[in-house]
């Protein structure tokens, strides 16, 4: 069983805090902190491709699938494959077979979990930081003709959830 691809779109918005209502920097940190756990917690469509047989579920949850199909070699024609005991699908052929969704949201919307949102405020923070500058391995600051100096890591955004504490924050809720 493989997923050969997966198109996500974007939500028409994240999840805000009193501190970020509005701001692109809770977008940013939404981003971030989506692309790194399988929860969603506002509504987007979803495609997925998958080569069987074997048993699917949906990697990012929660999903609704609306629409199933299996590839005919020529175009895509509707299937009903059974229920898994995982609360996914049993795909008895090769395929490919072709899922398309929803994931977040529903009804009633996802609740965000505490952790999750301090994992999403520390990151924010983290990127904005007023004091210091992020991923900042040295900085010095003379007074007289004042001169400043940082250095940062080439790899300090990319590291940004592991820095904040995000990430660790994060672990029950990381893809597998």
């Amino acid at each position: 069983m493989e997923i050969i691809k997966q198109a996500e779109a974007a939500p028409s918005s994240y999840p805000t805090t009193a501190t970020y209502t509005g701001s692109l920097l809770n977008d940013i940190a939404w981003q971030r902190v989506e692309s790194y756990i399988a929860s969603r917690y506002t509504s987007r469509d979803v495609t997925w491709i998958v080569e069987g047989p074997g048993e699917w579920v949906p990697p990012l949850k929660p999903a609704t699938i609306s629409t199933v199909e299996i590839w005919n070699g020529a175009g895509w024609d509707d299937c009903t494959p059974d229920a898994s005991p995982l609360g996914g699908y049993v795909l008895t052929g090769c395929g490919p077979y072709r899922f398309v969704g929803t994931v977040g949201g529903g009804s009633p919307a996802p609740t965000v979990p505490d952790i999750v949102w301090e994992a999403v405020k520390r990151l924010a923070g983290y990127l904005s930081a007023k004091t210091g500058t992020p991923g900042a391995t040295s900085e010095s600051l003379s007074a007289g003709s004042i001169s400043i100096a940082t250095r940062r890591s080439e790899s300090w955004m990319a590291q940004a959830m592991q820095n904040s504490g995000a990430a660790d924050l994060l672990r029950a809720y990381r893809k597998v």
